[in-house]
């Protein structure tokens, strides 16, 4: 489904108008929306996985960089509402009668993370930045299920974190182009995004959020 596409009357009308709006340099493959529904109850808990891991990657941008002032209260927020989405995620696993337990994650956030560059500022702008593309695909994906799962409280649980996925995107954008000029940030995030297109289309064994 288009990044754009409506979402066909469950949880509400589009919230993600265009690809543009998630500045992502490519669309999932049409093929990722029946694999995932074919393993909804393994990227469901892919997605709990990740939103707890979100929250803590917010968290420890709080601790290891204490001298930024204007990063604290906006993580301190997004980490909040990462681990209330951990929550909703938990109680829909609890639903479908889906025991929590680790998961063997996918290949994507390693090899975005292997591109950090070493030295600073460079490197909490990649940081910044590649939350960012997390976020995003993230938000792209959401949108893909809220309009294609058969299981109507997850359609209205993906529709309904749409809007926040965008804002924290938008966020991590918005302090990457406060630490550094946004000629700077804008050119950094090209390379990203293009690196993330080619890393999201690695062929995977297994079905994931950010995979498969």
């Amino acid at each position: 489904m288009p990044v754009g596409a409506p979402l066909d009357g469950r949880g509400g009308s589009s919230l993600i108008e265009s690809s543009a709006v998630l500045h992502l340099a490519s669309e999932t493959a049409s093929a990722w929306l029946p694999r995932a529904c074919e393993a909804l109850d393994e990227v469901l808990l892919d997605h709990a996985h990740c939103e707890k891991k979100a929250a803590g990657a917010a968290i420890k941008l709080l601790f290891s960089y204490p001298h930024h002032r204007f990063l604290q209260e906006p993580l301190a927020a997004l980490a909040r509402e990462e681990l209330e989405h951990f929550e909703q995620v938990l109680a829909q696993l609890d639903r479908r009668g889906v025991r929590y337990a680790t998961l063997k994650p996918s290949p994507y956030g390693v090899a975005l993370h292997a591109l950090v560059r070493r030295d600073e500022p460079d490197r909490l702008l990649d940081v910044l930045l590649i939350a960012a593309l997390i976020e995003a695909r993230s938000c792209e994906r959401f949108q893909i299920l809220a309009g294609g799962v058969e299981d109507p409280a997850l359609a209205a649980l993906y529709a309904s974190l749409l809007a926040s996925e965008a804002r924290h995107h938008g966020l991590y954008r918005d302090l990457a182009g406060q630490l550094v000029p946004r000629v700077v940030r804008d050119a950094r995030w090209l390379e990203l995004a293009r690196a993330e297109a080619e890393i999201v289309a690695r062929p995977c064994d297994w079905v994931r959020l950010h995979a498969g």
